[in-house]
């Protein structure tokens, strides 16, 4: 008798989401497909009769987690748990690999079998079929797939895990920027665009559910529209966006600087529910590993980019992302990144150290960097960045914001919210105290407040009348 087949409660399904939050939106349309097809969806792993884990195989710490997980979900499989299925980049990355390493993995679906997703699962929970594991020929870990977008229907349905107040609204798959560095368009592949009418409808969608805050997604934001409409039409589609009623809060994330144009800081600096925030992965500022990473811009580009947003935009906030380490930065180069960040005050800043990953461009260069040099290298980027951040900080004393509060910390002394100018999950929080609050009726509501403290990278706050 197949699991769906048994008499009594309904099979209970657990999902593990592990990486981005454009893995997170595969994540929730596969949860979509389940409850669709009658299935509880659970969030205690104990109880589940079926364990699906979506994985990210972008750097060694991602693939780590990954493999660590999979072995600590197997164990259930002692217990009530019948399949284990595994799902995303790593399976992408390294599909022959995980089937000879993982037998007690019963299905695993690469990305590029999306479009073919719930028969896969059907086949295994309904049927009964495991992996078929005859060898077969695979593609080169070096080779740039075409991969399937979600069916319209399957963004639609997905079920939002993000709570109530904000989603994310994937606009485009994969990536065609072909950094030296980076293995997403060999696990993702080229850049496609979601057509806008699409976009624009789920949008509407989550608008209808009460989403008040949609974070606008791709590896490149700034690349929308390119295949479809022969230019970026991020611009246009922010817009568009705005209009939707019930709407609050917009923001978009990764846009690279060779895509930020003047129509797109003029959008984001007029637009009032744009956030005034951009989040410009520029990865480091010496021309040398500039050119090494095969990024589109030079440092005078970055440095005048960054002079022209803030100059329209006065109070707009600037994060950025860095790799340290990378093969051939010699000391002088790291100075020189060094120097740009102490200058630059990003009010956020997040830094990578550099990963050897399979199959790009940069694993095959010479001057590889030692391990101990990347951790220290991070350290000074990072205790840097700190010092940068708190001062920051310091010039929001005693201004007024809008907090959108969205819960209670665990001692019920603070409501807990963020500015328009904070990332869920990636930037700093409010802690609001006020005698004022003693009921619920705040939390998922945009209050005002005054800052009164900071730490840091967090602001406390009372409300304001």
């Amino acid at each position: 008798m197949s699991l769906c087949s048994r008499k009594g409660n309904e099979v209970k399904v657990g999902f593990i989401s592990l990486g981005c939050s454009k893995n997170l939106i595969d994540t929730e349309a596969t949860i979509g497909l389940f409850k669709k097809n009658k299935f509880e969806i659970v969030n205690d792993e104990t109880k589940a009769d079926i364990i699906v884990i979506n994985t990210c195989g972008f750097i060694d710490s991602a693939k780590e987690e990954a493999i660590n997980t999979i072995l600590e979900m197997a164990e259930y499989k002692k217990g009530q748990c019948k399949y284990l299925i595994v799902m995303g980049c790593l399976v992408q990355r390294y599909y022959q690999d995980l089937i000879k390493a993982l037998p007690e993995v019963d299905l695993f679906i690469k990305i590029e079998e999306y479009d073919k997703l719930w028969d896969k699962i059907e086949d295994l929970i309904k049927r009964g079929i495991v992996i078929k594991r005859e060898k077969r020929d695979s593609k080169k870990i070096s080779e740039i797939p075409k991969m399937p977008m979600l069916k319209q229907e399957e963004f639609l349905e997905r079920t939002i895990t993000t709570g109530k107040n904000f989603a994310y609204l994937k606009i485009g798959e994969g990536c065609s920027n072909k950094c030296t560095y980076c293995a997403i368009p060999y696990i993702r592949g080229p850049f496609v665009s979601r057509k806008k009418e699409a976009i624009l409808e789920e949008a509407k969608e989550l608008a209808k559910q009460g989403i008040q805050e949609l974070i606008i997604i791709a590896q490149d934001t700034t690349k929308y529209g390119m295949d479809l409409y022969g230019e970026s039409k991020l611009a246009d589609l922010l817009e568009e966006i705005s209009k939707i009623e019930g709407i609050k809060w917009i923001r978009f994330l990764y846009a690279y600087p060779e895509g930020i144009t003047d129509e797109l800081i003029d959008v984001v600096a007029n637009n009032s529910k744009l956030a005034k925030y951009f989040d410009i992965p520029i990865q480091h500022i010496s021309d040398t590993i500039l050119k090494k990473m095969n990024r589109k811009t030079s440092k005078k580009q970055i440095q005048n980019l960054i002079q022209k947003i803030r100059d329209k935009i006065p109070n707009v906030t600037l994060r950025t992302s860095l790799i340290v380490g990378f093969p051939g930065e010699t000391k002088e180069n790291f100075e020189e990144l060094l120097t740009f960040v102490r200058q630059a005050k990003f009010d956020k800043l997040g830094t990578f150290m550099y990963s050897k990953e399979d199959g790009t461009p940069a694993a095959k260069l010479p001057e590889q960097i030692h391990g101990n040099t990347k951790k220290a290298r991070y350290r000074q980027i990072m205790e840097l960045q700190q010092q940068i951040s708190k001062g920051n900080l310091e010039k929001k004393l005693n201004q007024e914001c809008q907090v959108l509060v969205e819960e209670v910390s665990f001692d019920g002394k603070y409501y807990i919210g963020r500015t328009m100018q904070d990332v869920p999950e990636m930037d700093g929080l409010v802690y609001i105290k006020n005698e004022k609050l003693k009921k619920n009726d705040v939390i998922n509501r945009f209050v005002k407040c005054e800052i009164v403290e900071i730490s840091d990278y967090d602001l406390v706050a009372k409300m304001i009348d």
